[in-house]
């Protein structure tokens, strides 16, 4: 299935990371910028990372795992007791935006500015700048390659292109992409919420760790990599929490999973490449640099037949 999977540490048959979005309040501030700040209900509900990330960051200590945090700047600055539970417990501290903005819907120049901020909030953090980043809701735009290689990160979390890691060249260096899917989301599972207008049934973790295993069990049978996408607010509940701690402990009694942090494994990437040990697939991006011709050929016929 996976015509070209990398070798992993200890001859692991795939690689995991439990990634976490720490979102908080940042994204209800930018989609109800008029109200956000008097949607008291939708802010406690995100603001239970407060109380979600401590017991995360404990589970993974007594499992002892590294794992990734994923943080929009404004959320460090706004929060610094959540960051420095995270790196104060050992785990990586990525950045992901500065206000959960979407990058296509800003000018290059701002997303620069905003990516400068977050970093310099991360690296006030953590004691040294981040080396990960993941676009807030997958919008990674045309500019946040270069952007992101230019500032010096070693890799990004936002496409979904392949099933293992690959390389972005851009005209600023390359970055290590270490693609996703919305199938490890568990928002699509979990989340609930008339102000951000998804009302989906609510699963129950048994459903919800069904779905994430099926797509684990590919990755272990074919060599590939698994990255779950979730949130603290969303599947950081006890009852979740409980089916995630005992899907981890059945992974790491196989003996055969590398359990590790984006940026552990984005280091194993580099080190196979630089070694000639793997070669990685490349990509040249961004794919398009401005709308394609071929739109003007249905904006002519659109109007003839307006016309007619």
């Amino acid at each position: 299935m996976i015509a070209n999977p990398p070798s992993w540490p200890g001859g692991a048959r795939c690689a995991v990371a439990i990634t976490f979005d720490v979102d908080s309040d940042s994204a209800l501030h930018y989609t109800h910028p008029r109200d956000g700040h008097r949607r008291l209900n939708a802010q406690s509900w995100l603001r239970y990372d407060q109380v979600a990330i401590p017991r995360i960051v404990s589970m993974f200590n007594e499992l002892g795992l590294r794992q990734t945090f994923f943080m929009p700047g404004w959320c460090i600055e706004r929060y610094p007791e959540i960051a420095s539970a995270i790196v104060d417990g050992g785990q990586e501290l990525a950045i992901h935006g500065y206000l959960h903005e979407l990058g296509h819907e800003i000018p290059p120049e701002l997303e620069e500015e905003l990516l400068a901020r977050t970093i310099a909030a991360a690296e006030h953090a953590a004691g040294k700048p981040p080396v990960g980043w993941r676009a807030p809701l997958y919008s990674f735009s045309d500019a946040s390659p270069e952007l992101l290689a230019r500032a010096g990160l070693l890799y990004d979390s936002s496409l979904m292109g392949d099933d293992v890691p690959y390389l972005l060249e851009t005209p600023a260096g390359e970055l290590v992409e270490l693609p996703i899917q919305t199938a490890a989301d568990d928002w699509a599972q979990y989340a609930h919420s008339y102000d951000y207008d998804f009302l989906l049934p609510i699963q129950p973790p048994s459903r919800a760790l069904e779905v994430f295993q099926a797509e684990i069990d590919a990755a272990i049978d074919f060599g590939g990599m698994w990255i779950a996408v979730w949130h603290p607010f969303v599947s950081g509940p006890p009852a979740r929490l409980r089916r995630v701690r005992e899907l981890l402990q059945r992974l790491l009694e196989r003996g055969d999973v590398w359990v590790a942090s984006l940026e552990e494994i984005a280091t194993h990437v580099r080190s196979l490449e630089h070694s000639n040990k793997w070669t990685p697939r490349r990509e040249r991006v961004p794919y398009y640099t401005e709308p394609i011709p071929e739109l003007g050929l249905l904006a002519r016929a659109t109007a003839t037949t307006a016309a007619a």
